[in-house]
Protein backbone atom coordinates (compact mmCIF):
# COMPACT_ATOMS: atom_id res chain seq x y z
CA UNK A 1 0.00 0.00 0.00
CA UNK A 2 1.77 2.89 -1.40
CA UNK A 3 -1.56 5.48 -1.99
CA UNK A 4 -2.97 7.81 1.19
CA UNK A 5 -5.93 9.58 1.42
CA UNK A 6 -5.45 12.63 3.32
CA UNK A 7 -8.74 14.08 4.73
CA UNK A 8 -8.20 18.16 5.49
CA UNK A 9 -10.49 20.29 7.68
CA UNK A 10 -10.42 23.05 9.71
CA UNK A 11 -10.28 21.37 12.74
CA UNK A 12 -11.93 22.02 16.84
CA UNK A 13 -10.99 22.14 19.93
CA UNK A 14 -10.45 18.53 21.33
CA UNK A 15 -10.88 20.15 24.90
CA UNK A 16 -11.43 22.88 26.74
CA UNK A 17 -7.85 23.89 27.15
CA UNK A 18 -7.33 23.50 23.10
CA UNK A 19 -9.77 26.62 22.74
CA UNK A 20 -7.30 28.57 22.69
CA UNK A 21 -4.87 26.58 20.70
CA UNK A 22 -7.43 26.84 18.23
CA UNK A 23 -8.76 30.68 18.32
CA UNK A 24 -4.75 31.52 18.54
CA UNK A 25 -4.02 29.71 15.54
CA UNK A 26 -6.82 30.47 13.71
CA UNK A 27 -5.99 34.36 13.58
CA UNK A 28 -2.37 33.76 12.75
CA UNK A 29 -3.50 32.40 9.94
CA UNK A 30 -2.48 34.74 6.94
CA UNK A 31 -5.42 33.53 4.80
CA UNK A 32 -8.01 34.13 7.96
CA UNK A 33 -6.06 37.50 9.35
CA UNK A 34 -4.98 38.82 5.79
CA UNK A 35 -2.59 41.02 7.44
CA UNK A 36 1.13 41.13 6.16
CA UNK A 37 3.46 41.85 8.91
CA UNK A 38 3.59 38.37 10.97
CA UNK A 39 4.31 40.17 14.22
CA UNK A 40 1.27 42.45 13.96
CA UNK A 41 -1.02 39.81 12.56
CA UNK A 42 0.19 38.00 16.14
CA UNK A 43 -0.44 40.45 17.91
CA UNK A 44 -3.88 41.22 16.68
CA UNK A 45 -4.92 37.21 17.28
CA UNK A 46 -3.48 38.17 20.57
CA UNK A 47 -5.85 40.25 20.87
CA UNK A 48 -8.76 38.54 19.00
CA UNK A 49 -8.03 35.40 21.01
CA UNK A 50 -8.03 37.03 24.36
CA UNK A 51 -11.60 38.90 23.75
CA UNK A 52 -13.36 35.66 22.65
CA UNK A 53 -12.14 32.47 24.37
CA UNK A 54 -14.51 32.76 27.13
CA UNK A 55 -17.68 32.95 25.33
CA UNK A 56 -15.96 30.24 23.05
CA UNK A 57 -15.24 27.90 25.88
CA UNK A 58 -19.09 28.21 27.11
CA UNK A 59 -20.08 27.55 23.61
CA UNK A 60 -17.91 24.33 23.84
CA UNK A 61 -18.95 23.56 27.49
CA UNK A 62 -22.75 22.98 26.18
CA UNK A 63 -21.69 20.33 23.54
CA UNK A 64 -19.64 18.83 26.28
CA UNK A 65 -16.21 20.24 26.58
CA UNK A 66 -15.23 19.53 22.49
CA UNK A 67 -15.92 19.99 19.36
CA UNK A 68 -17.74 17.32 17.27
CA UNK A 69 -15.62 17.55 14.47
CA UNK A 70 -12.58 15.23 15.87
CA UNK A 71 -15.31 12.60 16.23
CA UNK A 72 -17.44 12.74 13.31
CA UNK A 73 -13.97 12.93 10.92
CA UNK A 74 -12.80 9.90 12.72
CA UNK A 75 -16.15 8.19 12.27
CA UNK A 76 -15.47 9.17 8.27
CA UNK A 77 -11.92 7.77 7.96
CA UNK A 78 -12.76 4.51 9.34
CA UNK A 79 -15.72 4.00 6.73
CA UNK A 80 -13.39 5.49 4.11
CA UNK A 81 -10.53 2.63 4.93
CA UNK A 82 -12.77 -0.20 5.47
CA UNK A 83 -13.66 0.56 1.88
CA UNK A 84 -10.28 1.66 0.17
CA UNK A 85 -8.48 -1.78 0.55
CA UNK A 86 -5.30 -0.11 -1.27
CA UNK A 87 -5.12 2.87 0.10
CA UNK A 88 -4.05 4.11 3.43
CA UNK A 89 -6.47 6.79 5.00
CA UNK A 90 -5.73 9.60 7.30
CA UNK A 91 -6.78 13.41 7.99
CA UNK A 92 -4.98 16.66 9.69
CA UNK A 93 -6.31 19.81 10.87
CA UNK A 94 -5.39 23.11 10.29
CA UNK A 95 -5.93 24.80 13.96
CA UNK A 96 -6.21 22.02 16.30
CA UNK A 97 -3.98 18.34 16.05
CA UNK A 98 -3.81 15.95 15.00
CA UNK A 99 -1.65 18.23 12.66
CA UNK A 100 0.17 17.98 8.99
CA UNK A 101 2.79 17.10 10.77
CA UNK A 102 1.68 13.84 12.42
CA UNK A 103 -0.03 12.49 9.32
CA UNK A 104 3.31 13.28 7.39
CA UNK A 105 5.29 11.31 10.21
CA UNK A 106 2.35 8.46 9.22
CA UNK A 107 2.85 8.51 5.51
CA UNK A 108 6.45 8.27 6.17
CA UNK A 109 6.18 5.21 8.19
CA UNK A 110 4.00 3.63 5.91
CA UNK A 111 6.42 4.67 3.05
CA UNK A 112 3.58 6.43 0.96
CA UNK A 113 4.75 7.45 -2.50
CA UNK A 114 1.37 8.91 -3.47
CA UNK A 115 -0.57 11.53 -1.56
CA UNK A 116 -3.98 12.28 -2.59
CA UNK A 117 -5.26 15.72 -0.70
CA UNK A 118 -9.04 15.94 -0.03
CA UNK A 119 -10.14 19.31 2.00
CA UNK A 120 -13.38 18.94 3.25
CA UNK A 121 -15.19 21.97 2.11
CA UNK A 122 -17.61 21.60 -0.98
CA UNK A 123 -16.76 25.19 -2.15
CA UNK A 124 -13.31 26.78 -2.40
CA UNK A 125 -12.30 29.57 -0.51
CA UNK A 126 -8.66 31.02 -0.02
CA UNK A 127 -9.93 31.19 3.92
CA UNK A 128 -10.10 27.12 3.76
CA UNK A 129 -9.23 25.10 0.69
CA UNK A 130 -6.25 27.36 0.37
CA UNK A 131 -5.29 27.67 3.64
CA UNK A 132 -5.00 24.33 4.52
CA UNK A 133 -3.72 22.88 1.26
CA UNK A 134 -0.60 25.39 1.67
CA UNK A 135 -0.52 24.15 5.10
CA UNK A 136 -0.10 20.61 4.14
CA UNK A 137 2.74 21.40 1.25
CA UNK A 138 4.82 23.73 3.97
CA UNK A 139 4.91 21.52 6.51
CA UNK A 140 5.96 18.36 3.83
CA UNK A 141 8.36 20.83 2.43
CA UNK A 142 9.88 21.47 6.02
CA UNK A 143 10.05 17.63 6.90
CA UNK A 144 11.82 16.79 3.59
CA UNK A 145 8.92 14.53 2.44
CA UNK A 146 8.63 13.78 -0.95
CA UNK A 147 5.80 12.12 -2.51
CA UNK A 148 3.41 12.33 -5.75
CA UNK A 149 0.52 14.38 -5.07
CA UNK A 150 -2.94 15.48 -6.43
CA UNK A 151 -5.44 17.55 -4.61
CA UNK A 152 -8.71 18.37 -5.51
CA UNK A 153 -9.98 22.69 -5.17
CA UNK A 154 -14.04 21.22 -4.36
CA UNK A 155 -16.43 19.45 -5.14
CA UNK A 156 -19.88 20.72 -4.90
CA UNK A 157 -20.85 19.77 -8.01
CA UNK A 158 -20.06 16.23 -7.94
CA UNK A 159 -23.50 14.27 -8.82
CA UNK A 160 -23.43 12.03 -5.91
CA UNK A 161 -22.64 14.58 -3.39
CA UNK A 162 -25.39 16.12 -4.16
CA UNK A 163 -27.59 13.23 -4.17
CA UNK A 164 -26.39 12.34 -0.65
CA UNK A 165 -27.69 16.47 0.45
CA UNK A 166 -30.62 15.64 -1.29
CA UNK A 167 -31.62 12.53 0.83
CA UNK A 168 -30.22 13.86 3.94
CA UNK A 169 -32.72 17.03 3.24
CA UNK A 170 -35.73 15.10 2.63
CA UNK A 171 -35.61 12.88 5.28
CA UNK A 172 -35.31 15.39 7.94
CA UNK A 173 -39.06 16.44 7.74
CA UNK A 174 -42.77 14.72 7.25
CA UNK A 175 -44.10 16.86 5.15
CA UNK A 176 -41.31 19.19 3.28
CA UNK A 177 -43.53 21.44 1.10
CA UNK A 178 -44.67 22.73 4.29
CA UNK A 179 -41.35 24.37 5.10
CA UNK A 180 -39.26 27.08 3.46
CA UNK A 181 -35.56 25.97 2.85
CA UNK A 182 -32.95 27.69 3.78
CA UNK A 183 -29.69 27.21 2.82
CA UNK A 184 -27.12 28.81 5.48
CA UNK A 185 -23.48 28.89 4.47
CA UNK A 186 -20.52 30.20 6.52
CA UNK A 187 -20.27 34.07 5.47
CA UNK A 188 -16.86 35.84 4.41
CA UNK A 189 -15.63 39.31 4.98
CA UNK A 190 -16.70 41.20 1.46
CA UNK A 191 -13.92 42.56 1.04
CA UNK A 192 -12.03 38.62 0.50
CA UNK A 193 -14.91 38.14 -1.89
CA UNK A 194 -13.80 41.70 -3.83
CA UNK A 195 -10.36 40.30 -4.05
CA UNK A 196 -11.33 37.15 -5.86
CA UNK A 197 -12.28 34.59 -3.74
CA UNK A 198 -14.69 32.27 -5.42
CA UNK A 199 -16.26 31.38 -2.82
CA UNK A 200 -19.50 33.77 -2.78
CA UNK A 201 -19.77 32.22 -7.01
CA UNK A 202 -19.87 28.71 -5.45
CA UNK A 203 -22.24 28.93 -3.16
CA UNK A 204 -24.79 30.73 -5.13
CA UNK A 205 -24.09 27.94 -7.56
CA UNK A 206 -24.62 25.74 -5.39
CA UNK A 207 -28.07 26.75 -4.27
CA UNK A 208 -29.38 26.93 -7.48
CA UNK A 209 -27.88 23.17 -8.24
CA UNK A 210 -29.90 22.07 -4.70
CA UNK A 211 -32.81 24.09 -5.37
CA UNK A 212 -33.12 22.95 -9.07
CA UNK A 213 -32.71 19.41 -8.06
CA UNK A 214 -35.27 19.41 -5.12
CA UNK A 215 -38.27 21.25 -7.64
CA UNK A 216 -41.49 21.73 -5.65
CA UNK A 217 -40.47 19.69 -2.87
CA UNK A 218 -40.38 22.92 -0.32
CA UNK A 219 -42.53 25.82 -0.07
CA UNK A 220 -39.29 27.89 -0.87
CA UNK A 221 -35.79 28.71 -1.24
CA UNK A 222 -33.17 30.73 0.35
CA UNK A 223 -29.24 31.57 1.00
CA UNK A 224 -28.26 33.67 4.18
CA UNK A 225 -24.85 33.48 5.74
CA UNK A 226 -23.89 32.54 9.66
CA UNK A 227 -21.14 33.06 11.72
CA UNK A 228 -20.16 36.63 10.96
CA UNK A 229 -17.56 38.31 13.27
CA UNK A 230 -16.16 41.64 14.37
CA UNK A 231 -17.22 44.97 12.92
CA UNK A 232 -16.16 44.73 8.74
CA UNK A 233 -18.67 44.34 6.09
CA UNK A 234 -19.68 40.29 5.62
CA UNK A 235 -21.68 38.93 3.37
CA UNK A 236 -25.49 39.35 3.58
CA UNK A 237 -28.16 38.44 4.48
CA UNK A 238 -27.57 37.04 7.74
CA UNK A 239 -29.34 34.16 8.70
CA UNK A 240 -31.14 36.17 11.81
CA UNK A 241 -32.38 38.91 8.56
CA UNK A 242 -33.76 35.81 6.46
CA UNK A 243 -35.56 34.72 9.29
CA UNK A 244 -37.22 37.80 9.95
CA UNK A 245 -39.16 36.65 6.83
CA UNK A 246 -40.63 33.52 8.27
CA UNK A 247 -42.92 35.02 11.11
CA UNK A 248 -45.59 32.36 11.67
CA UNK A 249 -43.71 30.04 9.19
CA UNK A 250 -42.33 26.95 9.24
CA UNK A 251 -38.59 26.62 8.59
CA UNK A 252 -35.67 24.38 7.50
CA UNK A 253 -31.71 25.16 7.75
CA UNK A 254 -29.55 23.06 5.50
CA UNK A 255 -25.51 23.90 6.40
CA UNK A 256 -24.67 24.26 3.19
CA UNK A 257 -20.66 25.12 3.82
CA UNK A 258 -20.65 22.24 6.47
CA UNK A 259 -20.24 18.50 5.49
CA UNK A 260 -19.48 17.46 9.32
CA UNK A 261 -21.13 18.81 12.22
CA UNK A 262 -18.97 21.12 14.53
CA UNK A 263 -19.48 23.87 16.95
CA UNK A 264 -20.93 26.27 14.25
CA UNK A 265 -23.72 23.97 13.12
CA UNK A 266 -24.79 22.22 16.72
CA UNK A 267 -24.37 25.50 18.31
CA UNK A 268 -25.16 28.12 16.39
CA UNK A 269 -27.69 26.83 14.26
CA UNK A 270 -28.96 24.03 17.04
CA UNK A 271 -29.05 26.23 19.80
CA UNK A 272 -28.64 29.77 19.55
CA UNK A 273 -30.30 30.67 15.99
CA UNK A 274 -33.39 28.21 17.39
CA UNK A 275 -33.67 30.73 20.24
CA UNK A 276 -33.46 33.88 17.38
CA UNK A 277 -36.08 31.54 15.19
CA UNK A 278 -38.39 31.71 18.65
CA UNK A 279 -37.97 35.25 19.52
CA UNK A 280 -39.08 36.54 15.54
CA UNK A 281 -41.86 34.54 15.89
CA UNK A 282 -40.72 31.77 13.36
CA UNK A 283 -43.76 28.72 13.61
CA UNK A 284 -40.84 25.84 13.89
CA UNK A 285 -37.64 25.84 13.19
CA UNK A 286 -35.72 22.65 12.23
CA UNK A 287 -31.73 22.35 11.28
CA UNK A 288 -30.35 18.77 9.24
CA UNK A 289 -27.81 16.93 10.41
CA UNK A 290 -24.41 17.37 8.36
CA UNK A 291 -23.84 14.63 5.89
CA UNK A 292 -21.06 12.90 8.46
CA UNK A 293 -20.27 9.62 7.63
CA UNK A 294 -23.80 8.72 5.94
CA UNK A 295 -23.09 5.94 3.34
CA UNK A 296 -24.01 8.37 0.65
CA UNK A 297 -21.29 10.81 1.55
CA UNK A 298 -18.65 7.81 1.71
CA UNK A 299 -19.95 6.78 -1.71
CA UNK A 300 -19.39 10.70 -2.71
CA UNK A 301 -16.07 10.90 -1.39
CA UNK A 302 -14.62 7.75 -2.43
CA UNK A 303 -15.97 8.82 -6.28
CA UNK A 304 -14.20 12.49 -5.73
CA UNK A 305 -11.03 10.59 -4.52
CA UNK A 306 -11.06 8.09 -7.47
CA UNK A 307 -11.88 10.91 -10.23
CA UNK A 308 -9.04 12.57 -8.80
Amino acid sequence: MHKALVLLNMGGPNNLQEVEIFLKNMFKDENILPIKSELLRGFVAFMITAMRKNEAKKSYQALGGKSPLIMHTQKLVDKLQSRLVDTYVTYAMRYTPPFAKEAIKELVARNIKEVYLLPLYPHYSTTTTKSSLEDFYNTAKGLDFHARFHDIANFYENRLFNEAIIQQILRSVDNPNEYNLIFSAHSLPQKIVERGDPYLQEITEHKEILSNLLKDSFASYHLAFQSKLGPVKWLEPSLEEKLKAFKGKKVLVYPLSFVLDNSETEFELHIEYKEIAKSLGVKEYSVVECLNDSDKFVDALIDIYQRM
